[in-house]
């Protein structure tokens, strides 16, 4: 009987230690002492970081958990899947040799400097020692352009963001888009150099208004410089969204638009870059100049039935087509680069080719209809990337399809009969570009793209300003 009491008496006291929660020498360690939030704007809510709460004692504790303070943003905590706020009870256990999880987010304020930072100090007091981690999201001011109600008439209502007289947008603040921007018909905007334009999902902007059937007029300029370039991507700055394709929808250019001007651009990470769409004059819907457009997840230049000029123009990395001229049009590319390198970038498989020429569409009713192509130039052009051939021609007999490759660097199905279309071009030679892996497509020292352009007067300055005297093929001169 004594036995079983000795034996009692040392279970009663081995259990004390499990059910002793507070300790005043205890300490935590955590994942990490400072948690740094990525860059957001006002109002915008950052994405979840994640810290890590070690209890490496060997016996259990209780921690209080609290912020010092809440004034200059939202911070948003999640303890083991329980909101902060909602706890009836801040001090949480901790069992010996175990963690919990803390989630955090914030969403700024309003602020009237132009870029700030948000602090806070996310404390914990165990055992009544004190222990904290520090809070830091750096935040940016921005102007915002929502949609909202557009009455058409008594019984329609569009929800978009109305531009509905000649607006420019300066580079004073950035540009955050949410939705579609519609360009009024009969209205410009002007989007000046140094802009920051960063769009939520499936957000774009519309120049002409498809909804109306007067919808002429409207005209989108962007005036971008070399040392000062005009930006268009997702609202996203953390790391992993940097090359994440897919992150907005496009820019829109509709029938009836006019005189539409794109220099000194960045268009990155959308669906498609620029949709340009069909028009009735023989003028230019949109000259592209000193541009990139870059990791589209479908196509990076649609252009259906329209008339474009393109010169120091580079698209590169599209899931798709990097060009799809779609039926019919006139077109003209001087010094462009061209390059597709999707499925290294992206992990995923490519079946198009970059470039598509076609002349024709199928139509709901089963019928095909001519679209004449009546022409699509390529002068000093590389078209490259890791498909055996990188155009895909596209022609119906019933109409024109007129095109003409003069001193390209082009990658080919090697059965392709070389007509006349083709003048003093270079056929499935790997232009070498300095380091394709890291987006640099300027041309290595061994390129055969070095001098093999033929010399044109009104392009003598490259993408970046340098002068060309012999040419060489492609957006960047050597």
């Amino acid at each position: 009987m004594r036995y079983f009491l000795l034996l009692s008496i040392l279970l009663i006291i081995s259990c004390k230690k499990d059910i002793n929660f507070e300790n005043q020498y205890a300490s935590l360690e955590f994942s990490n002492d400072t948690i740094i939030f990525d860059t957001t704007f006002q109002s915008i809510g950052t994405s979840t970081q994640t810290l890590t709460v070690y209890n490496n004692n060997d016996f259990n504790i209780i921690t209080n958990i609290s912020l010092s303070t809440n004034e200059n943003g939202s911070f948003r905590i999640n303890v083991d899947g329980i909101p902060l706020n909602e706890m009836e009870n801040t001090n949480v256990n901790i069992k010996s040799n175990d963690s919990i999880f803390i989630f955090l987010e914030v969403t700024p304020n309003e602020n009237n400097m132009n870029s700030f930072l948000i602090t806070n100090v996310l404390n914990f007091n165990t055992g009544g020692k004190n222990q904290d981690v520090k809070l830091v999201c750096p935040g940016k001011n921005a102007i915002f352009h929502i949609l909202h109600d557009n009455f058409i008439n008594d019984s329609i209502t569009y929800k978009y963001y109305s531009i509905s007289e000649n607006t420019t947008w300066t580079n004073e603040l950035p540009h955050v888009v949410y939705g579609q921007v519609v360009v009024e018909p009969g209205v410009t905007l002007t989007i000046e150099e140094g802009t920051n334009i960063y769009f939520y999902s499936n957000s774009g902007i519309i120049v002409g208004n498809p909804i109306y059937s007067n919808n002429f007029g409207s005209s989108l300029i962007v005036n971008g410089s070399l040392n000062n370039k005009v930006i268009f991507q997702g609202i996203r700055f953390e790391e992993w969204y940097e090359d994440s394709p897919g992150q907005w929808n496009k820019i829109w250019i509709t029938p009836g638009s006019v005189n539409n001007y794109i220099t000194n651009a960045v268009i990155k990470n959308g669906n498609i870059g620029i949709h340009v769409d069909t028009v009735g004059n023989n003028s230019p819907t949109l000259i592209l100049e000193n541009t990139i457009i870059q990791n589209m997840s479908n196509i990076g230049l649609l252009a259906q039935g329209s008339n474009v000029n393109a010169q120091n123009l580079v698209i590169r990395d599209c899931g798709q087509y990097l060009v799809a001229l779609n039926i019919g049009g006139n077109y003209n590319f001087t010094h462009c680069t061209f390059a597709n390198y999707w499925s290294y970038y992206q992990n995923r498989n490519r079946n198009t080719p970059s470039i598509l020429l076609n002349n024709y569409y199928v139509g709901d009713d089963g019928n095909i209809y001519i679209r004449n192509l009546e022409s699509a130039n390529f002068t000093n052009c590389i078209i490259y990337g890791t498909l055996s051939t990188e155009i895909s021609f596209q022609e119906n007999n019933s109409g024109n399809f007129n095109y003409n490759f003069q001193n390209c660097l082009i990658k080919l199905d090697p059965n392709t009969n070389l007509t006349n279309n083709y003048l003093d071009c270079i056929i499935n030679k790997d232009p070498i570009f300095v380091d394709f892996e890291e987006g640099d497509l300027s041309l290595d020292e061994l390129s055969p793209a070095i001098n093999s352009g033929v010399l044109l007067n009104d392009y003598l300055i490259d993408i970046n300003g340098k002068t060309r005297v012999n040419p060489d093929i492609g957006a960047y001169e050597r």
